[in-house]
């Protein structure tokens, strides 16, 4: 890849939602260890490598999804709830390839928290790249239920912490040009 293909897949990363996903398309699992993989090389300060991750795929996606409508329903005061969340956290699981579970894992003996936080999220950003490599729609959420409420669901050690999950799938989602400000806007040069 030359640097022009790299900053093009950069610019060409994009949320994209799980409602957009072409539903029972598989993802195949040699490209989700890539993925995974490509995420393991993020920076680590100290090499404390805090990335760990729970692929749900098949019968897991239901599991998710059942997780999160009775979360919701016992967390949510009733004339809050709403039919629409209710559908979208049952469905958006089931739509996807697979999802990711973001795990970190603390070493709060080597580290500040927001160390391990920053390197998780820049595997992340790893694999967000690849999925776009890959024309593979991928998005980010962190519900309170997963960030929050998970810990026995998702079998969390006490040192480790989930940060959300990244919804997979295959879509058909036009490619729509990047909204950026100008750089230029957002640094100060400092050279004297």
């Amino acid at each position: 890849m030359n640097i022009a293909e790299l900053n093009e897949l950069i610019k060409k990363r994009r949320a994209i939602f799980p409602k957009t996903y072409i539903k029972d398309k598989e993802i195949a699992q040699d490209i989700i260890e890539q993925v995974l993989e490509n995420a393991n090389y993020a920076p680590t300060h100290r090499l404390t490598e805090p990335w760990r991750f729970r692929v749900l795929r098949e019968g897991a996606l239901q599991r998710l999804a059942d997780f999160l409508v009775a979360d919701y329903k016992k967390n949510t005061p009733p004339a809050e709830q709403t039919d629409f969340k209710i559908k979208k956290m049952s469905e958006n699981p089931l739509r996807s390839g697979c999802v990711i579970v973001l795990i970190m894992k603390r070493h709060a003996d080597l580290l500040p928290e927001w160390e391990e936080i920053a390197a998780v999220s820049m595997a992340v950003q790893n694999m967000w790249l690849t999925c776009t490599a890959y024309d593979i729609g991928s998005y980010w959420s962190s519900p309170s239920a997963i960030t929050e409420r998970s810990t026995d669901f998702l079998q969390l050690a006490d040192d480790e912490r989930c940060l959300g999950l990244f919804y997979m799938g295959y879509h058909n989602t036009p490619d729509i040009p990047a909204q950026r400000t100008p750089v230029g806007e957002k640094t100060v040069w400092l050279n004297d």
